[in-house]
């Protein structure tokens, strides 16, 4: 009898969960307002300035899927180089702040190959802004497999950055292919559970259920294959975004480039507490600088000092007394790019 009435109760709630599923997904009336991102009025632009000479445009396949992006080779050639492999956080392209590291990496003679993930900026894939985690990782190693194929790259020398989302994206990465030479993690995403119960704190129930709600409903009508529920990347502090706080919102201003799209489906809040680099980290047999930016307040300190000690003699790590997104300008930037080329200097 108590067997019986448990079952019964489970069928209930599992029932209410589908009608739950089906409301969010077919009623009308989920749609969030677009945000426009406002850019910063700055004298010189990364986006606006001319391309550098080194920099070629390059395609290569991840399945039936174009992937764009940056190649930079030094000039004049006599043997291979190293390659370092980039690419961005949560959202983010390749011309959002990717070539002045390029640049300073080009400058120390290693060659750098930079891409969009599939379905944003100039890469294929459909719908449009969609990030889904194993994609993206499937992509970094396409990214490799590529580098590895050219005659300028030596093969056994390729380095990753990463950096926030991405940043946890290098570990999974080096973690399974033994042959990176070596990483850098910037201020990376190294544990979505941890993070998302920060989040939670920050954005308070209300906001939080709503972007489990718009999730759902993108997830759920994704099966369908209907249009995806898309949410803005970053917001203003209260608003419905993926990142809303101002602290996210100016650097994206600063950043962006007029062809960004503010925008995003859904499903990845609904995901994105699943994933744990950290995890990976113990499997990592490479050198890793991880950068951590100890004002941080959506990636707790714990990750990274449980990841420092899973990964042990491998990890070098380097402390900034900064934001998460204090680490893209300035004499921050000036700093934190240094300590890379340092670390690639002594590892490629």
């Amino acid at each position: 009898m108590i067997l019986q009435i448990i079952g019964l109760i489970i069928g209930i709630l599992i029932g209410l969960f589908i009608i739950e599923l089906a409301i969010v997904a077919f009623v009308p009336g989920f749609l969030v307002p677009k945000q426009h991102l406002e850019r910063a009025q700055q004298k010189t632009r990364e986006t606006d300035a001319k391309p550098p000479r080194s920099r070629k445009d390059v395609t290569f396949q991840v399945g039936e899927t174009s992937i764009s992006a940056w190649l930079y080779l030094p000039e004049n050639l006599s043997a291979q180089v190293p390659c370092i492999i980039m690419g961005h956080g949560l959202g983010g392209t390749k011309d959002m702040g990717l070539e002045s590291y390029a640049i300073r990496y080009l400058e120390a003679g290693f060659a750098v190959l930079a891409f969009d993930y599939r379905h944003f900026g100039g890469s294929q894939g459909e719908p449009r802004q969609l990030i889904w985690i194993p994609y993206q990782l499937q992509d970094y190693s396409a990214a490799i497999k590529y580098a590895r194929g050219l005659e300028e790259i030596d093969p056994a020398r390729i380095g990753l950055w990463g950096t926030s989302m991405s940043g946890g994206h290098v570990i999974v990465t080096a973690a399974k292919d033994h042959s990176i030479a070596c990483v850098v993690a910037q201020c990376p995403w190294l544990d979505g559970l941890a993070s998302a119960n920060m989040g939670r704190k920050m954005l308070g129930i209300g906001r939080g259920l709503r972007l489990i709600v718009h999730g759902q409903r993108d997830l759920v009508r994704s099966w369908f294959g209907l249009s995806p529920q898309k949410i803005p990347i970053v917001g203003k502090a209260g608003s419905i975004a993926m990142l809303a706080f101002s602290e996210a919102y100016e650097a994206f201003r600063k950043l962006a480039p007029e062809s960004f799209i503010n925008e995003a489906c859904a499903r990845i809040m609904i995901r994105m507490d699943k994933y744990r680099p950290i995890k990976k980290a113990k499997k990592v047999r490479c050198p890793v600088l991880l950068q951590i930016c100890d004002n941080d307040e959506p990636l707790p300190k714990s990750a990274f000092e449980e990841a420092a000690s899973k990964m042990g003699m491998h990890s070098e790590v380097k402390h900034y007394p900064i934001g998460h997104f204090d680490i893209y300008a300035g004499n921050n930037f000036e700093k934190s790019v240094s300590d890379q080329v340092d670390f690639y200097k002594k590892h490629l």
